[in-house]
């Protein structure tokens, strides 16, 4: 493909993006870069009123990668041994059900688990999607990268509504204390490695998962497997205000990066939603394995997501510690 010919959409806007046809070689980065929260914690949710996340714009329309992002997409994602971590509660079998995008109406621990992230990007208030997991400290969630960190920012006043819908807030807005990314995102915005994470303050004398629950997670996996992919779309058509999914059998990206690929037609606002391996339908639990990243312009109705190798198991382990 023709440097110049392409370009890169992250969940839903176009990003002016030269395509890069030199792979580099890889390497693994080394502790997850982070950023402490110090504003009030009950100030920063209080901020967050129904009208002001309704009107929150999805961050991908806010942002312009630019050629960094791709620079080094041709390197390979350091793999290790594959690591399960199971969820809070049982997991039980897989169902097969392709959709390309449509309202979640199956209930299950993945309404309550999967919520809208909403931050300071600069002087605008933006949204992206993340998700509640099974950890040490029970106030990890896992999102993506440039759903906490963008062009040397962090984003401010992040503050995470699982279960959100129609500007509600049935579990509570929890707040961040620390937000963080990969070396890899932190260094060069490098969509391989667009995972983040944050770790909530407790709400209420209570921490996240003894309220919500924690989704399981997978490590280093296998492709092409089936997967459903969770997310709050907020750009056409969708408004921000459902679960929105997506499920089918999964590709790898063999263009820019070594992500994983599948059909759906999410749009800005579904960033950093959760990928599930193992998903049951019944219960709505599953095995966390990507999320939501961005979109080729010229592959409309297709979402690619980083693959969960060694780096991001070492951001969830940093996470989960903190």
């Amino acid at each position: 493909m023709r440097r110049g010919a392409g370009a890169l959409l992250a969940v839903g806007a176009l990003l002016g993006l030269a395509l890069q046809t030199t792979p580099a070689s890889a390497d693994s980065g080394g502790s997850a870069p982070s950023s402490t929260v110090t504003k009030a914690a009950k100030q920063t949710a209080g901020q967050w009123t129904a009208e002001r996340m309704r009107e929150a714009t999805p961050v991908e329309d806010l942002l312009d990668i630019g050629s960094r992002a791709v620079e080094r997409a041709g390197k390979a994602v350091p793999r290790g041994e594959e690591l399960k971590v199971p969820p809070l509660g049982s997991l039980g079998g897989s169902k097969a059900q392709p959709e390309p995008g449509g309202p979640w109406s199956g209930g299950g621990d993945v309404v309550k688990t999967t919520g809208r992230v909403f931050f300071k990007m600069g002087d605008r208030d933006a949204s992206c999607s993340g998700d509640a997991v099974t950890s040490d400290n029970g106030s990890t969630v896992i999102t993506a990268g440039h759903c906490v960190k963008y062009q040397g920012n962090w984003h401010t006043d992040w503050v995470f509504v699982p279960g959100y819908h129609d500007g509600e807030a049935p579990h509570g807005k929890w707040t961040a204390k620390k937000t963080l990314t990969t070396p890899q995102w932190e260094a060069s915005e490098d969509m391989n490695f667009d995972v983040g994470a944050a770790v909530v303050n407790e709400l209420d004398g209570k921490k996240l998962t003894d309220v919500v629950g924690g989704q399981g997670l997978s490590f280093n996996a296998e492709y092409n497997t089936t997967m459903y992919s969770f997310g709050f779309p907020a750009a056409d058509p969708y408004d921000g205000e459902k679960l929105i999914y997506c499920s089918g059998t999964t590709f790898q990206d063999v263009l820019l990066t070594k992500d994983h690929g599948l059909s759906c037609n999410m749009t800005g606002g579904s960033s950093g939603g959760p990928w599930f391996t193992e998903f049951d339908e019944a219960t709505g639990k599953g095995l966390q394995s990507s999320v939501n990243s961005f979109g080729y312009t010229f592959l409309p109705d297709t979402m690619f997501g980083p693959y969960f190798g060694e780096d991001a198991k070492k951001l969830y382990e940093t996470a989960q510690a903190s």
